[in-house]
């Protein structure tokens, strides 16, 4: 089992609880088993073992090589010596010959072959590995997005509840207020449109909440409520700019890593190769060719091999080789140019919800002033029950501000730590 596939199964073990209502979840729990379900896992140990299977195929080239071979043949001339000897008759060779033929090839030295073709199945199993941490880790930014989401939506839940009973608060004292003479059923309509307005928007945020929770739970593998605590995450050290460790600029080096593998595969590809042979064979004829009967036989040796051809590409393939190197290269250089121009950015992002929190607190403060020096003008009839549901509206909708730049900012900050892969 790979490092890291046992790495994941160990967290999982060490914090996983069946989730019922009440219970804490945290966006890092959410990533690890996010991580641990996804369907791809299983690719580590195929890879891992594909490439051992790959790699005890490349070294049964030393193992001895073994053929058989039989065959009948008729010629239509044979090897005649055209001599007259007084007295001596000259042997004559069979059109029809027969021979069966085993033989036993031994490889002594390859060129670098198998070593460039073990090499090359280990970096490219690397890159399949680096190319999946690469799919992998974009799980990261969805479960971030999900868990942001139902955060928000619990938020805002939150602080409908205390609009709604602030409406209810005040339907109580309109109906007062009319009893005193100073309001109206018009009065009390107006404050039931915005308690239905209230109930309308909780009815759309538990659909919402619904909807991201389920998505959630199909991505992490294990079923989540809407009754669990999502903790609010720590944002942490934003203001120092991380180091990038991006698995995509490992992915990077990887791909040089295989292209230089193919190098060694060409360059042993002309080299000659030396082998001894063994052949032991029964045939007609035998070794002796002017012996027309049935004989076993016996031969061996050493052998050299040169095919010298795949010179001819040697320099143009070396030289298309570099030219994808530097395509990889290319590529890593804009993906790093692309990180410098959005971390910048992203700081900024996170600087300026940092300070528009800043002035929320205030902004609610003077709202809920104003509506409640406005409950008093409207108890003493100077002011309208139209003009209160309006400074109730307004207080809310900053406490609702106030929710939104909270998230925002845990956002951004979490968004910067995907950019730079830091935990």
């Amino acid at each position: 089992m790979p490092l890291k596939t046992l790495l994941i199964s160990i967290v999982l073990t060490s914090v996983y609880i069946p989730f019922i209502s009440g219970q804490n979840i945290t966006i890092e729990e959410c990533q690890v088993k996010a991580e641990a379900n996804y369907p791809a896992i299983a690719m580590y140990d195929i890879i891992e073992k594909t490439k051992e299977f790959n790699i005890a195929n490349a070294n049964k080239a030393y193992f001895p090589q073994g053929s058989f071979i039989a065959q009948g043949t008729w010629q239509s001339d044979v090897t005649s010596i055209d001599l007259e000897v007084p007295g001596f008759q000259l042997p004559t060779i069979d059109r029809d010959q027969f021979r069966v033929v085993v033989e036993l090839n031994q490889l002594i030295w390859d060129g670098g072959r198998v070593s460039a073709q073990k090499n090359s199945i280990e970096v490219n199993a690397e890159l399949d590995k680096r190319q999946l941490n690469n799919e992998i880790y974009t799980l990261k930014e969805r479960v971030n997005n999900l868990y942001f989401g139902v955060l928000l939506i619990k938020e805002q839940l939150n602080q409908l509840g205390i609009l709604e009973k602030e409406l209810q608060r005040n339907y109580d004292n309109v109906k007062a207020y009319m009893q005193n003479g100073v309001a109206n059923e018009s009065d009390l309509m107006i404050v039931r449109v915005e308690r239905l307005k209230a109930r309308q928007q909780r009815t759309n945020l538990e659909s919402n909440l619904m909807a991201y929770i389920q998505m959630l739970s199909v991505l992490i593998g294990e079923e989540l409520n809407s009754d669990m605590v999502f903790v609010k995450p720590d944002p942490g050290i934003t203001t120092i700019l991380p180091i990038i460790n991006r698995p995509e600029i490992l992915m990077f080096e990887a791909q040089e890593n295989a292209l230089e593998s193919q190098k060694s595969l060409l360059n042993a590809g002309v080299m000659p190769t030396i082998g001894a042979f063994a052949q032991g064979g029964y045939g007609k004829p035998g070794l002796n060719m002017f012996d027309n009967q049935f004989n076993p036989y016996f031969l061996g040796g050493v052998r050299l091999t040169w095919n010298f051809s795949n010179l001819y590409t040697l320099k143009s393939d070396i030289r298309k080789i570099d030219l994808q190197k530097s395509a990889v290269n290319s590529r890593r250089e804009i993906f790093l140019q692309n990180l410098n121009i959005v971390i910048p950015q992203q700081q900024i992002e996170i600087e300026k919800y940092r300070k528009t929190m800043q002035d929320d607190e205030e902004i609610i403060r003077l709202h809920t002033q104003i509506r409640e020096t406005t409950e008093i003008k409207v108890e003493n009839g100077t002011m309208t029950v139209s003009d209160l549901m309006k400074e109730i509206i307004a207080e809310e909708s900053a406490k609702q501000a106030k929710v939104l730049h909270e998230i925002q900012f845990l956002m951004s900050v979490y968004s910067l730590k995907y950019i730079t892969n830091q935990n």
